[in-house]
């Protein structure tokens, strides 16, 4: 499905339209994971900054992107709320990381 992320560098787009390409509903991938399928020299701590300026989010789905040792960020939800809101939607999408229980 084609969409419009408005203005964003080669980079951010190769990123967001790498983890829209590759990890589907039910699927988890890590910073690190993500920079790799990316086929960009962005450094795993970058694709944080990124997932967190993510113009489209559910569309682009970052809430499936997580740290290799938890969570991670979600800028998504009511204000304060992200970590919550990350939580229900991969429970939701029976994607929360054994780990994380």
């Amino acid at each position: 499905m084609p969409f419009d992320l408005g203005p964003q560098s080669d980079v951010t787009n190769a990123v967001l339209h790498a983890l829209y390409d590759t990890v589907g509903h039910g699927e988890t991938v890590t910073y690190g994971e993500l920079a790799e399928r990316s086929g960009t020299a962005v450094p795993a701590r970058a694709i944080g900054s990124i997932m967190g300026a993510n113009p489209l989010p559910i569309i682009v789905p970052c809430h499936r992107v997580v740290a290799s040792d938890g969570l991670g960020g979600y800028s998504g939800g009511a204000p304060g709320e992200g970590l919550l809101t990350k939580r229900w939607l991969l429970e939701h999408e029976g994607a929360l990381p054994a780990a994380l229980f």
